[in-house]
Order: C-alpha cells, then structure tokens, then sequence
C-alpha cells in the first residue's frame, strides 16, 4: 500500500523528472551520465553528484528507484532501503577518498531548498574545516567525476 501525504505536491503538471531519467539509464550531459552511476539496487541508484561544494569533490546522490516526490511520501521500506544505500556510501568513500567524516543532507518543498522533485538524499566526505554549509558550489563535467565515480564503485566492490 502507498501512503500518500496529505501535504501538497510541488513539482508541476507534466513534470519530467531527471532523477527518474537517471535511473532509467538516460540523461543528458553535462549533468549526470551513466559513468556517474556507482551503486544500482532494486530499490535504489547512487550516483556521483554534478554539483560540487569547495572543498567536498565527488559527493553522492541516493535516490529510491520509485518516482516519491519527498520525505513526507516515503515508504519505511522504502527509506530503509535508501539509508542502507547511503550508508554502504558512506563507508566506501571513507576508504576511496580517505574523508575524516561523513554528512548527509536531504530537502524538502521550496522553502527546505528541494530543487529536484525527487526525494534523494546527499552523502558528502567530509574534512576538518572544511567549511562545507558556507561554502560555495560549482557544476562539473563527466570528465571531472569519472575519476571519483571509478574510486568509489571500487572501494564499493572491496566490501565493508
């Protein structure tokens, strides 16, 4: 059964979603391709983040599979399959970035900065001052994340 929140939605009339593209297996560059993509389940993809803070290269995006537009329509199922994708992330990129610590961040509506109309969840290494909720951010291209997203499906593939 899906529960449905009682809260309105915020994503348009006929909205083509980007993140379900992705997991479809489709996007169009310089925003995620499919070398971005690190970890698949049946219940979730992760990939490496086009959108980059300062000192924080090569974060993650979880998402479940399933079209849910925010936390308020998330299936526990559903939110524990996510938060295990996201913490077998987290754990690989300890080993694949060396990262002193590990912060997760998710929104939404508007007002809680949700952009995409999909919930997903950010999994960003962290490291001593480095400053990550004041610092700016930058788009980059597949060549730029390509060497993080081979680091990262190889620390996933050595394990726990």
């Amino acid at each position: 059964m899906t529960r449905r929140s009682s809260l309105p939605s915020h994503q348009p009339a006929g909205y083509v979603c980007p993140f379900c593209a992705i997991v479809e297996g489709g996007s169009d560059p310089p925003f995620t391709v499919r070398d971005d993509v690190v970890d698949r389940t049946s219940a979730t993809t992760a990939w490496i983040a086009s959108r980059w803070w300062e000192r924080n290269d090569g974060h993650v995006i979880v998402v479940p599979n399933e079209h849910v537009e925010n936390m308020y329509a998330l299936e526990p199922r559903l939110a524990g399959e996510v938060h295990e994708t996201a913490r077998r992330i987290a754990l690989a990129l300890r080993r694949a970035y060396g990262c002193a610590g590990i912060s997760t961040r998710q929104h939404n509506e508007p007002a809680g900065y949700q952009e995409v109309w999909h919930y997903h969840l950010h999994v960003f290494p962290r490291y001593e001052g480095d400053d990550l909720y004041r610092s700016s951010w930058h788009d980059t291209t597949p060549a730029d994340r390509l060497p993080y997203a081979n680091r990262l499906r190889a620390a996933l593939a050595a394990g726990s």
